[in-house]
């Protein structure tokens, strides 16, 4: 595929996302400007993220810091409304970069990493909103609150480190269907006072908006099959 015919297909891609997004929620008697595309750009070569901003989209969700940089430390500049979210793991020796480059943090998971953001935060002048992610299935090798500890974490993260808790996300078990772990976050959500919900992918954003999804994360869905060698 020419880079001219793969950037139509982007913008086309984009186009039924966008259609996807709003007859799921007119379905569902919802807005459908409170769900928010979030294109996972992650291992994407740079031409690909172009199209997508060339079609005029604006909201990208990134793994690692580092790509990051590379990928938008230049666009950041020439596109000032471009938003990055951080979607993948943090680590504390990192988060001076990612205040720095991103708008949303999506993986707050731990106090370490609380108490590194707000430090961060605080010494470059910056608030930047955050979402607790929570292991919705309990799941030991995957990161997230465990949601008995949601309302203490909750509490540290708003009293002692004074965080802007914008929302929740979760990643479903791969075995298990993903909407009982969509209404079990919008069950935190309400529980806990919070007001965005981050949740559902590709595969899935259309079980996820009917359950609250204030924001779903969009990668193969827009831009293809990552390439092994990318």
């Amino acid at each position: 595929m020419t880079s001219i015919s793969k950037a139509m297909s982007i913008a086309d891609n984009l186009t039924q996302i966008y259609e996807q997004i709003e007859k799921t929620a007119r379905d569902s008697d919802r807005d459908a400007d409170t769900v928010h595309l979030v294109a996972v750009s992650k291992k994407q070569p740079t031409e690909r993220m172009q199209a997508a901003l060339d079609a005029g989209h604006r909201c990208f969700g990134e793994n690692r810091v580092q790509e990051a940089q590379e990928h938008w430390s230049d666009l950041k500049s020439a596109y000032p409304d471009l938003k990055l979210h951080l979607i993948g793991p943090l680590q504390t020796n990192k988060a001076k970069e990612a205040v720095a480059l991103f708008d949303v943090i999506e993986t707050l998971d731990r106090e370490k990493l609380a108490r590194a953001l707000a430090k961060e935060m605080q010494n470059q002048g910056k608030t930047l909103p955050c979402f607790v992610q929570v292991n919705t299935g309990e799941e030991p090798q995957k990161a997230g609150i465990i949601p008995a500890d949601l309302p203490d974490f909750l509490t540290f993260c708003r009293d002692e480190c004074e965080l802007d808790i914008a929302g929740l996300m979760c990643i479903p078990p791969i075995d298990e269907p993903p909407a009982l772990h969509f209404a079990f976050l919008a069950k935190l959500r309400q529980e806990n006072n919070v007001v965005d919900l981050s949740m559902g992918m590709s595969s899935d954003f259309e079980k996820a908006i009917p359950l609250g999804a204030t924001y779903i994360r969009v990668g193969t869905g827009i831009f293809g099959e990552r390439a092994s060698h990318i």
